[in-house]
């Protein structure tokens, strides 16, 4: 009997301390950060096909825009491909502080993951379509040095990219114009980079659990990571700017980063993105969308440039953060630990606030700047 009790009370205690181990493996989040949390989903969304560009989710289009994705064949020399700057390999971005082409550029490689959900592209915002952006840098000569007459000329002579162009727009390239041959092309490469999405991550599965009360799941998400997301939807205020499922606003912002070129003057961002947007014949305003009644184009359409926007860059997703460094427009930070210090001690003097004032110094002890890593590494 004696054994009986002492056994009984040695499987209780390891019943408590089993207990004990789930509880101290969950933060308590406010009913405010619960719902901040919910708002970073469900992940993935539901694919919708781009009303501007006609082959939008085909799958012929699909298929043919990752061969050339692939190819050499936009390149003018023919040493370069989409890959070169946007390598599945490297999460479709390359892992340089800034990008290089045929000669190197004053930006960082943006990955390609997740682009059907933005409304702007390029850290500048010079693009309101994914087609459109496909064609920029084709044309740039620091990058694929191409022209519209250099792609139509090697399509129309090319059988294999020819037949395939035919399956597609049910026209030879012969009968088309050198310039709706290259949109085409850049509408066949936007319908490939549309299906480049993120998998799931642990940040989703923790906050499918946290959505179903399912404590047991939850408990499986680390508890530095929890107490970083803590510190993300709380403190630190970052879902002001990294919103939603894609964690972005999809809009610009002044990080109190440099915006002078490596190269010499000064990059305009999305000031001089607006530029590009008004001078630009492949925008959602233009006859290349094929949506008859121009929708999406009303943000296009309404879209000034003001003072606010020098210094302003993209809001980047966070998804995939982890690997897809050096960070910001210009590459200048390294490690996901630098980004995280660089807002830590944010020079506020160095911003565009025009009195709105976003960002501010977090003011971060190490320990909160360990947990805001350990939450950023489950996207």
């Amino acid at each position: 009997m004696h054994h009986f009790v002492k056994g009984m009370f040695a499987s209780l205690g390891i019943i408590f301390a089993a207990a004990s181990s789930l509880a101290s493996n969950q933060n308590t989040f406010s009913e405010d950060e619960r719902a901040a949390i919910l708002s970073h989903g469900p992940w993935p969304p539901k694919l919708t096909p781009d009303p501007s560009n006609r082959v939008s989710g085909n799958q012929t289009a699909i298929a043919f825009g990752r061969e050339l994705f692939r190819s050499r064949f936009l390149s003018a020399s023919r040493r370069h491909s989409c890959i070169t700057c946007h390598n599945p390999n490297r999460a479709y971005a390359d892992g340089l502080a800034l990008s290089s082409g045929v000669s190197k550029v004053d930006r960082n490689t943006i990955s390609l993951a997740n682009l059907r959900l933005n409304r702007w592209f390029g850290w500048d915002g010079g693009s309101d379509n994914l087609w459109a952006q496909s064609i920029r840098p084709i044309l740039d000569p620091r990058e694929l040095n191409g022209s519209a007459t250099m792609v139509a000329k090697r399509l129309r002579n090319d059988i294999p990219f020819s037949r395939g162009y035919k399956a597609i727009f049910n026209a030879l390239p012969t009968n088309h114009t050198d310039e709706d041959i290259l949109v085409n092309l850049g509408k066949a490469l936007a319908a490939y980079q549309e299906t480049i999405v993120t998998p799931r991550t642990p940040f989703d599965q923790f906050r499918e659990a946290l959505a179903n009360n399912d404590n047991q799941k939850a408990n499986l998400y680390p508890l530095a990571a929890q107490r970083g997301l803590k510190i993300f939807v709380g403190k630190g205020k970052c879902g002001l700017c990294h919103q939603g499922a894609n964690f972005t606003n999809g809009e610009f912002d002044d990080a109190g980063v440099r915006y002078f070129k490596p190269s010499g003057g000064i990059d305009k961002g999305r000031f001089g993105g607006i530029q590009k947007l008004e001078k630009s014949p492949y925008t959602l305003l233009g006859r290349y969308n094929d949506n008859p009644s121009k929708v999406p184009g009303v943000a296009t359409r309404h879209v000034a440039r003001s003072h606010q926007n020098w210094g302003q860059f993209r809001v980047p997703s966070l998804r995939n953060v982890s690997q897809t460094g050096p960070y910001m427009h210009d590459g200048s930070l390294t490690t996901l630990r630098d980004v995280v210090m660089h807002y830590s001690s944010l020079n506020e003097e160095r911003l565009h606030l025009d009195g709105r004032g976003l960002l501010r110094s977090l003011n971060l002890s190490h320990q909160e700047i360990n947990d805001l890593i350990a939450f950023l590494e489950t996207l």
